[in-house]
């Protein structure tokens, strides 16, 4: 037998009915993610019920040598989702959601989606902040750092995150916190999945029974994005802000007149009282007449909804960047940029940040950019990877006419781009403190199917 069916022969027995391997009915969905273009084959997906099974598997790769990749929710940009040849770790199963209404708190197992746990605690009248997409893994997406709605108001993701269960290199099922190996506790607020793998995370409740928000479309010009972006950081912390300039689509709500034209399509959330919010985006509406305002008060789990998460993007050529401020002459480069691309859609995207973020000592986690004001992405999608280098070429112009500053990238927006940018996402001491903890955790590198921190010489 090849390697790849002794493999394939091991899990099953382990794991009866939960391993897809080539050829076998529901192999392609099984090895589908998110991002169309990586269209790789693993050897196998298992999908474990249990942190004891997540441990099985991580012994198995490791024993066997083989690459092992994490699914949470199947958006990495970098592909890190599935592998090629390897194991895929598919942590689909483990949705078990344990809300602790008394405490304020909840165990939420890491195949769960942010939409279904934000619709779950809503119904009590209470939030987790994550990110903007339902269709996103908690899992995932917490271990990155959770920039989204509430960042201003609730800080990031892991500002919440109270204690995790952790399956280690060695098949070890950790619960690590503040007080038990809290070295390993501090790495996963940010450092990624290069320490182990996730299984389970206790979050703070926070209590938000509604929210103003929704989408503000407005037009797209030079005056209206730099007003945008300064009325927002300007705003009540209660306010978050995520601004995508792009060219108009043929969508029942937009007029047909801005239909092919450049707009601002302002995904806002005040998480507050409605009387509060409507005050706060009153100096939002005031920049130009809104082509079309869809801002209403409504359950925070609203934003989560029909939001298109489950588009399939094939090609997609994509930069981030943390920046300073969008200025008059920043502003004049994202509309001159976005009107310069061949791709059938190109979009720059803007987030105001700030607020309980930023009150955070940049050391107390292994996210390190607490006290940059602004993150900016720029990115098309297109079909045909022919097209990819003159894609690419494009979006590095633009994020370069966007840098101000030191440089800095949030990890969950990172791509294949290479050790240089991951460097970007842990500057200075972080990186040095991850190396460190990855060296005792982690010295063979078993976990490096990630935007890899690799282990220093002992």
């Amino acid at each position: 037998m090849s390697s790849s069916s002794t493999l394939i022969a091991q899990l099953r027995s382990s794991f009866d009915g939960r391993v897809t391997g080539p050829g076998d009915a529901g192999y392609d969905q099984a090895r589908k993610v998110f991002y169309g273009k990586w269209d790789r084959r693993p050897a196998a997906v298992v999908r474990p019920t249990s942190a004891e099974e997540v441990a099985r598997v991580v012994t198995l790769a490791a024993e066997s040598g083989s690459e092992l990749a994490v699914r949470s929710g199947g958006h990495s940009l970098a592909g890190h989702s599935v592998s090629d040849g390897g194991i895929v770790l598919d942590l689909a199963e483990l949705t078990a959601l344990d809300i602790d209404l008394e405490s304020r708190t909840a165990w939420a197992q890491t195949g769960l989606t942010a939409g279904a746990y934000t619709a779950r605690v809503g119904e009590h009248g209470l939030a987790t902040g994550f990110g903007d997409t339902g269709s996103v893994g908690v899992g995932g997406i917490t271990v990155g750092g959770g920039v989204g709605f509430l960042v201003r108001k609730h800080g990031l993701t892991i500002d919440s995150l109270l204690a995790a269960e952790l399956v280690t290199a060695d098949g070890q099922v950790l619960e690590v916190d503040d007080e038990h190996h809290p070295d390993l506790f501090w790495a996963i607020r940010g450092g990624g999945g290069n320490f182990g793998v996730a299984t389970r995370f206790r979050f703070r409740l926070h209590e938000l029974p509604s929210i103003v928000g929704g989408m503000l479309l407005l037009p797209g010009s030079p005056e209206v994005i730099e007003g945008l972006v300064a009325a927002a950081a300007a705003a009540p912390e209660e306010l978050s802000l995520i601004a995508n300039v792009m060219v108009a689509p043929p969508m029942p709500f937009i007029p047909a007149s801005a239909h092919g034209q450049l707009v601002v399509m302002a995904l806002l959330a005040y998480a507050g009282d409605a009387e509060a919010g409507e005050r706060a985006l009153a100096p939002i509406r005031a920049l130009a007449e809104p082509l079309a305002d869809m801002v209403q008060s409504m359950p925070y789990a609203g934003l989560f909804q029909g939001g298109g998460g489950d588009m399939e993007v094939v090609e997609e050529s994509a930069r981030s960047l943390f920046c300073d401020t969008v200025d008059a002459t920043a502003a004049k480069a994202v509309i001159e940029h976005l009107q310069a691309s061949t791709a059938p859609m190109a979009v720059a995207q803007l987030r105001v940040l700030g607020g309980a973020m930023a009150r955070v000592p940049v050391e107390a986690t292994a996210f390190a950019h607490r006290h940059r004001p602004m993150m900016a992405g720029v990115g098309c999608v297109y079909e045909q990877a022919a097209d990819r280098p003159a894609h690419d070429a494009w979006a590095d112009e633009f994020a370069a006419a966007l840098r101000q500053g030191d440089p800095g990238v949030y990890v969950n927006f990172l791509g294949d781009e290479g050790p240089s940018r991951v460097r970007e996402a842990y500057p200075g001491p972080t990186w040095d403190r991850l190396v460190e903890v990855k060296r005792r955790w982690d010295p063979d590198n078993l976990f490096r199917h990630n935007q890899n921190i690799p282990p220093g010489p002992a």
